[in-house]
């Protein structure tokens, strides 16, 4: 027998609840209920083994699997629960993005090398293989890296600028 920390009145304990026919959770929980231990179903199993009291077999008492032809394929288990699925996976309609380009002003089309610290950023182009990028080279906004009709383009309608926020904390800080 090999040695543990199991005291002797704990593995007697184990094999009289073994007798009564308990299984090794419900051991475990009268064992720890009983002396105040915290023995896990496994530790049961484990110590159980090591004494010669058998393992984790099947209890007698379940029905065997019902055979191959007869159990519940994972065909039937779709069809059957098919109208439920909809309810966990959303269906998202594949929707067509618009080419984005701003009629309100006409681009210079530079190159990424001809673009100065104060032009906009705003690309045209690229959307073929093979296709030049340019930018619209007009001058940007002071809070962007657009001008002002590409910024309102990307930002959508009735967006506030980002530093809009900022700017607001920094006046209710200097009133303070």
């Amino acid at each position: 027998m090999e040695p543990s920390n199991w005291a002797p009145e704990h593995s007697g304990a184990l094999q009289e609840y073994l007798a009564l026919g308990m299984t090794y959770s419900e051991i475990a929980r009268a064992i720890n209920a009983k002396f105040g231990t915290h023995y896990s179903r496994n530790a049961t199993i484990g110590r159980a083994r090591r004494i010669g009291l058998g393992g984790t077999e099947r209890p007698r008492e379940l029905a065997p699997l019902p055979p191959k032809d007869q159990q519940l394929s994972v065909r039937l288990l779709r069809k059957r629960f098919a109208a439920m699925s909809k309810w966990f996976v959303p269906e998202f309609e594949r929707v067509e993005m618009p080419a984005l380009r701003c009629v309100d002003i006409e681009p210079r089309h530079l190159s990424l090398l001809e673009l100065e610290a104060g032009d906009c950023r705003y690309p045209y182009g690229g959307d073929a293989d093979g296709e030049v990028i340019t930018f619209c080279g007009h001058p940007k906004r002071e809070d962007s890296s657009y001008c002002t009709a590409h910024f309102h383009l990307t930002r959508g309608p009735g967006a506030m600028p980002q530093r809009a926020v900022s700017a607001a904390l920094l006046r209710i800080v200097e009133a303070a």
